[in-house]
């Protein structure tokens, strides 16, 4: 079926149940950003492959709403589809509930998938629709759509050892009890694929390039429960289960089990699906909160911290065996974006314990790299030649730690523009490693410091500057950020995110560098707690895309620190041509 078919399928159900709207979240029964095959509903309706958008079908319009990573990426995938695109956050683009009124009829009727909606997504709508007699309901007439979603994954669930987690499952639990005992709460559900994997130290492989499996934790005074599919679980993951006291139950059964809890205060977050809030209205009262295990998450401890630091040394090896044999072969091999990117797998792969990519290389040449979140197909990919630019941005899942790194250079002579952009980009990613902040600044406090060389000239770019990474978890991970948006949560001390500044020409390059950043204590002064940056991934920046007369001495100082920091980690493990090609790489601006 093309798009055009499965909207037209989709209204002829609306019709039958007399729905005006139908809303299809980018979203799971987990809330997921990146989601099993069989969840993958707006991409399967829609065409659009992004991993963030929704889209509204009314009985004679259809709208995408994404943010700026995919305005350019979009188009190129609605084309033929009827389902316009709508830039999300731009001045003049409606917010899709203002434009649902503005298009159904006063006492029309909005279906969703309760599974696939987050109950603060539903109390917005509600709050907006019903000012318009305007009937929300939970109707998820995709199923009689898309008929062959395909079954779950019954990949295995397995342990992530104390030994690399730095804390064992009873600690956890037992630091989760005392949050709910401070909220006066006597149940938590966990429902967040992240959070079930973290709080138990598990792991599995049910989303690509997320170690995460699908499944729902119930923690109450004294007991904890585990809701997942039971026979992916190994040997070693029940036995660490049942020494922490967790029972195993069957995924199916969560919903069922949820009916039986009465007269409970319920923590649970707000962005749990609306499904688990029906099935426990009635005889129960909510405590509304983010889930506590997510912030102790993102706090990395010592453990975890130093398995950052060990992998990031394996994949910087791997990056600067990659980057010698493209700089080296591109021009005299056939070469296109997608077998670049298989090759870089292939060099992350002889790495030690490593699992797979953190997510799909996005390897963008030319004018490709203006596509944020560029993904190259196996067929039709752009040919790479030893001409113009190229973006790579890729990653790995070790058992230590996750990485994300991205570097953008020239395969041939750059323009006199490019390296303009190119160095103000780079001025931005030093400015915000050298940064020293006073403890409780949020990332939107940083954020312009790293935009501020573009700014000067007129210039940004329309994606955040950072975001939270995991422990051997899903690389995008909150509830830190480093973006223009007012997120409440400060920096703190563990916190792992990227610093990734970019600018991109449409139709002609894009550019961004990104390492991997940690926030650690500086000092204690007379004006209190200072925190700063420990950088954490390891990988040249190519000198031939630097104008040095922008840089400040301290810039400059910086890079040539930063590139005896790679020389030192990396170059015991190199060897031969890729070893003195690096060297040159890595001496003084």
């Amino acid at each position: 079926m093309t798009a055009q078919e499965k909207v037209a399928a989709l209204r002829d159900e609306m019709q039958k149940n007399n729905v005006d709207a139908f809303i299809i979240y980018s979203a799971d029964p987990h809330m997921s950003e990146y989601l099993p095959a069989e969840w993958q509903e707006r991409a399967w309706l829609s065409g659009f492959m992004g991993s963030a958008g929704l889209v509204v079908i009314t009985k004679d319009k259809a709208g995408l709403w994404t943010d700026g990573r995919y305005f350019t990426q979009a188009p190129i995938e609605l084309a033929g589809s009827g389902i316009d695109l709508f830039k999300d956050g731009m001045e003049d683009t409606p917010i899709y509930t203002d434009w649902i009124i503005s298009e159904i009829p006063e006492n029309g009727k909005v279906a969703v998938n309760a599974l696939a909606t987050s109950h603060s997504n539903w109390e917005m709508m509600y709050e907006k629709f019903s000012k318009k007699n305007i009937t929300l309901i939970d109707l998820p007439l995709l199923k009689y759509v898309w008929k062959e979603r395909g079954a779950p994954s019954q990949n295995p669930i397995y342990t992530h050892p104390e030994e690399r987690a730095g804390q064992s499952v009873n600690e956890k639990l037992g630091a989760i009890r005392q949050k709910m005992d401070d909220l006066g709460a006597s149940y938590h559900i966990i429902s967040s694929l992240d959070d079930v994997a973290w709080t138990l130290n598990l792991r599995g492989s049910d989303v690509e390039s997320n170690p995460v499996f699908m499944g729902y934790v119930i923690i109450t005074k004294n007991d904890a429960f585990l809701f997942t599919n039971l026979e992916k679980l190994d040997v070693e993951s029940r036995r660490q289960l049942d020494e922490a006291w967790v029972k195993m139950m069957p995924y199916e059964e969560f919903y069922n089990h949820l009916k039986t809890i009465s007269n409970e205060k319920i923590l649970v977050s707000p962005n749990s699906n609306q499904q688990i809030f029906e099935s426990l209205k009635i005889g129960n009262e909510f405590i509304k909160a983010p889930v506590p295990g997510n912030l102790m998450k993102a706090q990395k401890n010592k453990t975890e911290l130093e398995g950052f630091r060990k992998v990031m040394v394996r994949d910087g090896v791997a990056m600067v065996k990659f980057l010698y044999w493209l700089k080296h072969t591109a021009g005299k091999e056939p070469l296109t974006e997608y077998s670049i990117g298989e090759k870089l797998r292939d060099f992350r792969a002889e790495g030690e314990n490593f699992v797979g990519e953190s997510f799909g290389s996005i390897v963008g040449y030319r004018d490709n790299g203006a596509i944020m979140h560029y993904s190259a197909k196996k067929e039709g990919s752009k040919e790479v030649t030893n001409v113009d630019t190229i973006l790579v941005d890729s990653g790995g899942q070790y058992l230590e730690g996750t990485t994300d790194i991205t570097r953008t250079f020239a395969l041939g002579t750059p323009s006199e523009e490019f390296k303009r952009n190119s160095t103000l980009v780079l001025k931005g990613l030093i400015q915000l490693s050298m940064v020293k902040f006073p403890k409780g600044t949020r990332g939107v406090q940083l954020d312009a410091i790293a935009r501020l060389p573009l700014w000067m000239e007129g210039k940004d770019y329309n994606h955040g500057t950072g975001h939270g990474v995991g422990s051997f978890m899903n690389v995008h991970e909150g509830p830190q950020n480093i973006r223009k948006d007012m997120n409440p949560q400060e920096l703190m001390v563990g916190m792992v995110c990227s610093n990734e500044p970019g600018f991109y020409v449409e139709g002609e390059y894009g550019i961004r560098h990104e390492n991997l950043i940690a926030v650690k204590e500086a000092a204690k002064t007379d004006f209190g707690t200072f925190y700063e940056f420990e950088t954490l991934t390891f990988c040249p920046f190519f000198k031939d895309t630097i104008v040095k007369e922008l840089l400040s001495e301290e810039e400059i100082k910086w890079l040539n620190d930063y590139h005896q920091q790679c020389e030192d980690k990396l170059r015991p493990h190199l060897e031969g041509d890729v070893k003195e090609w690096f060297l040159r790489l890595t001496s003084p601006l």
